[in-house]
């Protein structure tokens, strides 16, 4: 029993390790989409909005999402607490009221849950790249990662409502991703386009990256990050069946992947007669997505064809939200992580069997609840404290003015 308990703590702990480096993932595929001028400003971002969602974490977000019984209306709204402070070694499992049976430590629980967090955050960091101040951006993230994902998060793996109504999501395609984009809508609503990004006449207009091998390298971290993120929610790896299921989601999840790049490929050339390298990142990250919310049961040629599914949406969801929308969205992100989350939770019901329904109360709950709750915020944020930068200082850049260290001096 000593054994197994050692063994899952460890393997929690390593999924959250490979977790926290989707961080660097992150990190280097939106410095590499942004322009050279703002690349020390969104790795700043990202490396903010990691710190400050591992702290409100511990403030305050672990207790709101696993609050036992501790809440204000059952299943809806938890108790905010403070509890999660004392974590320490002299802390007992049972003294924090997780809903399901522990076979790991609680210290391992919650730092594979906070990585998480973050991730949710570096969507919307991504979707707000070059011309969002930083002030303003930290200060949503506080309550992105302290308020608004531990509520909706609550809902599914706290024992909330969703849960008790049987809506299946096993690693995050809703609570994760879904919202991270919801949220990143709200806030690029608000905050509009990047200055030279839509001519006069509503043209879409080329706003090249800084590096392309930067943001590729991005997304192979992404993609090995992945399988800690999947691979890691089934929470237990010390008994020959929790092995096999491990090893299937480890599969799963590449074979989505392959097949979003390959489908977002081959839909460029076919459409475009060349294959447009920005796309494949973002069929790979699609692809990811898209498995997510069921990456155990379905067999591996499925896997790939839920991944190619994720990797044509995000391929016309891209051209949509730039085109037809005008949402400014420099790496794709709410594409990628917002519309193929849908997608993800909506076909969970095709490989176990969770109900349509439900699913669909859950895509609908997670995206209403974070998208009004997110534009509450930046919208009182706004009142306060301007969080669009200047015309004078995005064409200068943001490292210049937020920053004072330019990524790219010779430029």
């Amino acid at each position: 029993m000593e054994i197994a308990f050692a063994l899952d703590t460890f393997y929690a702990v390593m999924a959250g390790a490979l977790v926290m480096f989707m961080a660097a993932g992150f990190t280097m595929l939106e410095a590499g989409l942004v322009q050279k001028k703002d690349v020390s400003e969104i790795v700043t971002k990202n490396i903010g909005l990691y710190s400050i969602a591992c702290i409100m974490y511990l403030v305050c977000g672990f207790m709101v999402m696993y609050p036992g019984d501790a809440t204000i209306i059952s299943g809806v709204l938890p108790e905010f607490s403070l509890a999660s402070l004392g974590l320490s070694t002299s802390l007992a499992n049972e003294d924090i009221g997780i809903p399901y049976g522990m076979a790991y430590s609680q210290q391992a629980d919650f730092f594979f849950q906070v990585v998480f967090v973050a991730t949710a955050m570096s969507i919307v960091s991504g979707a707000v790249a070059g011309r969002m101040k930083l002030v303003p951006f930290f200060l949503f993230a506080v309550v992105l990662t302290g308020v608004i994902y531990p509520i909706q998060g609550y809902w599914n793996w706290g024992e909330g409502f969703l849960n008790q109504m049987g809506y299946s999501d096993y690693a995050g395609s809703g609570t994760v991703h879904l919202c991270g984009a919801a949220a990143a809508l709200a806030v690029a609503l608000v905050l509009g386009a990047r200055n030279g990004k839509y001519a006069a006449d509503g043209t879409s207009l080329p706003m090249p990256g800084s590096n392309i091998p930067m943001a590729a390298l991005g997304v192979w971290i992404l993609w090995l990050g992945w399988f800690g993120f999947n691979g890691g929610s089934e929470l237990a790896i010390a008994s020959e069946g929790s092995a096999i299921a491990v090893s299937q989601v480890f599969l799963n999840t590449n074979m989505a992947a392959c097949g979003g790049v390959v489908t977002a490929i081959f839909l460029s050339l076919i459409l475009t007669g060349k294959m447009d390298v920005t796309m494949a990142m973002n069929g790979a990250i699609a692809g990811l997505v898209a498995i997510t919310a069921n990456p155990l049961d379905p067999s591996a040629g499925a896997a790939v064809l839920i991944g190619a599914s994720g990797g044509a949406l995000v391929y016309f969801s891209i051209l949509f939200f730039d085109k037809r929308l005008k949402i400014d969205d420099p790496v794709g992100a709410i594409s990628a992580h917002g519309i193929v989350g849908i997608l993800g939770v909506m076909v969970v019901p095709f490989s176990n069997d969770a109900s349509f329904a439900i699913q669909f109360i859950g895509v609908v709950s997670i995206a209403s609840f974070t998208f009004i709750a997110s534009l509450i915020t930046i919208l009182v944020i706004n009142k306060f404290l301007p969080i669009r930068a200047s015309d004078e200082e995005q064409y200068e850049g943001l490292d210049k003015s937020e920053i004072g260290v330019e990524a790219y001096p010779e430029f």
